[in-house]
């Protein structure tokens, strides 16, 4: 499918549905359209087309980029698959078995992605640091391994269904009757029933375990961006990967730097005389003191650029951006008498004649 149609309309809700809205909706169109039920040539093409509406819009984050970006904010997170791979659901089979009980396989469990969130200061995210964090995750249980038997027990092959981890059943539907595959409850999908279970996890294979991670923040990383440490989140269930450890990055404000993408800004004040006579200053940058020459007649709300004092990019520390210096001239709130009667001449100088 080349063109991309509104998933409200694919899947006949509106805007404002409601989840349980949108997965009964889901349910009806995926009955009407499923190939295995529907022999038109297009069944199939539908069918992908319900399932990616239904994949946006039952998850709130992906449903409120689409709202605001369309298409266009949805096309990152459909994954390396895509939506025509089934990423969410592994294909038809899963789909129903997520809804209707079915399926044709067991599949591995990924970990659950973890959170963390670490604070730097301005020159910290300029310049790059590590920081160490703390985290609780599931891992292998350490007494017996994962495999949820005591220690010098086995476990053995489930007699429910006989090591494939899949029962058969019959159900009637709508349709009338037909053979659906579900994950053997006594086994859990492992093929493996375990009669002694291990004491430390209670058969779970898994404990829950903090753990302290390093977190390295390369030089020039922006506030809100976040980390993605691959394979620290949860250990996965039946040989599936574990999840990642996702980091966001929060920069402190600095004093009186800002940061303006890879540019540094900082306002200065100048007397008016200094100004209108010029001077030569001492100003602070990231790198640094530097003396900053202001030339005769300056203006206030001018700038000036110092190269190469600004941030890193992102992956390459040898390139830098520039410090802005903006210039703002005082104008003085108490004057003496004597600063009064030279102002006052200085202005009968500069009248026009």
């Amino acid at each position: 499918m080349t063109t991309k149609r509104d998933y409200y309309k694919v899947l006949e809700v509106g805007s404002q549905a409601s989840e349980e809205d949108i997965r009964k909706a889901f349910r009806k169109k995926a009955m009407e359209y499923h190939p295995d039920r529907n022999k038109a040539d297009d069944a199939s093409d539908r069918f992908k087309e319900v399932n990616e509406a239904y994949q946006v819009l039952s998850d709130p984050e992906r449903r409120s980029q689409y709202d605001r970006f369309g298409h266009a904010g949805v096309k990152s997170g459909a994954g390396a698959g895509g939506f025509d791979g089934f990423e969410g659901f592994g294909g038809f089979g899963d789909i129903f078995e997520a809804f209707f009980g079915g399926g044709t396989r067991t599949r591995a469990r990924a970990g659950a992605d973890l959170q963390a969130r670490i604070s730097l200061t301005f020159e910290e995210a300029a310049f790059g640091t590590t920081r160490e964090v703390e985290i609780s995750r599931t891992e292998k249980c350490g007494r017996c391994s994962g495999t949820r038997a005591e220690p010098g027990t086995h476990a053995e092959t489930c007699s429910n269904c006989r090591g494939s981890g899949r029962v058969r059943r019959t159900q009637r539907s709508v349709f009338g009757q037909f053979m659906t595959e579900a994950v053997c409850n006594v086994c859990s999908g492992s093929g493996q029933q375990v009669r002694t279970l291990c004491t430390q996890c209670k058969g779970t294979g898994r404990e829950r375990t903090k753990r302290r991670i390093q977190v390295s923040a390369p030089a020039g990383i922006p506030d809100g961006v976040r980390l993605n440490l691959q394979g620290q989140g949860d250990t996965g269930e039946f040989g599936g990967p574990p999840g990642d450890l996702l980091v966001t990055v929060h920069v402190k404000p600095h004093p009186y730097f800002e940061r303006q993408e890879h540019d540094v800004l900082y306002d200065c004040d100048v007397t008016f005389p200094a100004a209108a006579l010029g001077t030569e200053m001492e100003v602070p940058t990231l790198h640094g003191s530097v003396q900053l020459k202001v030339p005769a007649g300056t203006q206030s709300g001018e700038t000036f650029r110092l190269k190469g004092k600004g941030i890193p990019h992102l992956g390459r520390a040898d390139r830098r951006g520039d410090q802005l210096v903006s210039v703002h001239v005082i104008t003085p709130e108490k004057l003496s008498k004597e600063q009064k009667h030279l102002l006052e001449e200085l202005q009968r100088s500069m009248e026009p004649r």
